[in-house]
């Protein structure tokens, strides 16, 4: 057995690190940021053209420091999260970050190589296993999830990582979840992140030799958290900020165009709004408007790179509704004040399309697997979407309550990843490459 093992659960909105030691004993990685003690990395990098040496360079930063230089750098910037959300798609092979191409591998390499240079020595000597998770099924459009991983491989590679063995994320869970078993069973493991919702159902059964499991089937779809956040926005936010506004051209009334609401879907996307053209564009339809103010303060937000705070206020919106049953929505920056009561009933409303294709999404292990619900002996939900009542209703209409648990919500995977890595025989929980 090795020394140590170390696991690292990539997510589309936040990494986690973990090492298992040999004597069972397993740890997160923790960063020291702003006088905090952190073991949450936020999947984020902001690079910035500093004018103020030469030759003038790009920098680039990661995580929580990140988010530092764009809310508070004073030279232009480019904020980039969700990255991993791009990692199986064929359409994207680079962008132009203020004159220079970087290939989608150069932005994942640059984002693993200061999530190691921040962890400081838990990642200096990396002489051990490394298990890294993936999704079921990547996202977007035709995912290619040989090239992700192909991908994910090199950019490992060049931030100094040993060669890296995969399991699915929820296979992760599932393996730390499987420790509290004291008599064999069928676990069903249910892995909500901030982009996808992976379900694994694995059989695990107790021996001499401790457990062993046999995978039954995997699932996943590409929905999850930020989808419900985007529901928020696009139903009271963005109506607020002049969706659905008029504008005044040839002697008509006509619609304001819905695409620049549209980049609303991820907070930092409303920066890819702010060039020169488009700007000129939404100047100009504010002169035409019927009623400007909304779309003066639309501006305001994206002149001002309000998008990170505003979607603050509506993640802690969500999360005060899987408690009760409405919450406002407060936000207030610049001399915009938005302020509404929501519904838990509206907000389930809106997700409504979300929640159908989660529900088909865990539907289809079972159809794949031969294997019914009521065979089912435990449920185990993590991620922070598991705490939203509607998602937690799917659950409760397929199995006895008693039967659903959660982890921890954020150290899970990475944890069960990490001590993959120590198991005799970790290929048997390695994902298809």
């Amino acid at each position: 057995m090795p020394e140590y093992a170390v696991g690292i659960d990539f997510g589309t909105t936040n990494t986690v690190v973990a090492i298992a030691r040999a004597d069972g004993t397993v740890t997160p990685v923790t960063f020291s940021h702003a006088e905090l003690i952190e073991d949450i990395f936020r999947s984020a990098l902001c690079f910035w053209d500093d004018s103020s040496v030469r030759p003038r360079r790009i920098e680039v930063e990661a995580g929580p420091w990140a988010i530092d230089q764009f809310l508070n750098t004073p030279y232009e910037h480019r904020f980039i999260q969700s990255f991993k959300s791009f990692a199986a798609s064929r359409l994207f092979q680079s962008t132009q970050i203020f004159a220079k191409r970087f290939q989608y591998e150069d932005i994942l390499a640059s984002f693993f190589s200061l999530l190691r240079r921040h962890a400081g020595a838990a990642l200096e000597r990396l002489d051990g296993p490394v298990i890294a998770g993936r999704p079921v099924r990547f996202v977007g459009f035709d995912p290619d999830p040989a090239l992700a991983l192909e991908r994910m491989n090199a950019a490992y590679a060049r931030a100094g990582f040993p060669p890296v063995d995969y399991a699915y994320e929820p296979v992760g869970a599932a393996y730390f979840f499987a420790r509290r078993l004291n008599a064999d069973a069928t676990i069903l493991v249910a892995d909500f992140g901030g982009g996808t919702s992976d379900f694994s159902l694995m059989r695990f059964t107790l021996g001499a030799d401790g457990v062993t499991a046999r995978p039954l089937g995997h699932s996943g779809v590409g929905v999850a958290g930020d989808a419900f956040d985007y529901r928020i926005i696009d139903n009271v936010v963005s109506p607020r900020l002049g969706k659905n506004a008029s504008y005044r051209s040839l002697g008509k009334i006509l619609p304001v165009p819905n695409t620049y609401h549209a980049s609303f879907a991820q907070w930092h996307q409303l920066t890819m709004l702010k060039s020169p053209k488009v700007m000129r564009e939404l100047a100009d339809l504010v002169r035409h408007a019927v009623d400007p103010g909304p779309l003066e303060d639309f501006i305001t937000v994206i002149e001002n790179d309000l998008g990170f705070s505003l979607y603050r206020s509506v993640s802690d919106t969500k999360v005060a509704l899987s408690g009760a049953d409405e919450a406002e929505l407060f936000f207030s920056a610049e001399g915009i004040e938005i302020r509404e009561t929501v519904a838990r009933r509206d907000f389930e409303g809106w997700i409504a399309p979300e929640l159908a294709k989660i529900g088909q999404a865990l539907d289809e292990v079972f159809e794949r697997s031969g294997v019914g619900p009521e065979a089912v002996d435990q449920v185990f939900m993590t991620g922070g979407s598991s705490f939203v009542p509607a998602v937690r209703r799917i659950f409760e209409e397929r199995f006895a309550t008693d039967k659903l648990a959660t982890g921890d919500q954020l150290q899970s995977i990475a944890s069960g990843l990490a001590l993959i890595g120590l198991d005799p025989d970790p290929a048997r929980w390695r994902a298809p490459l």
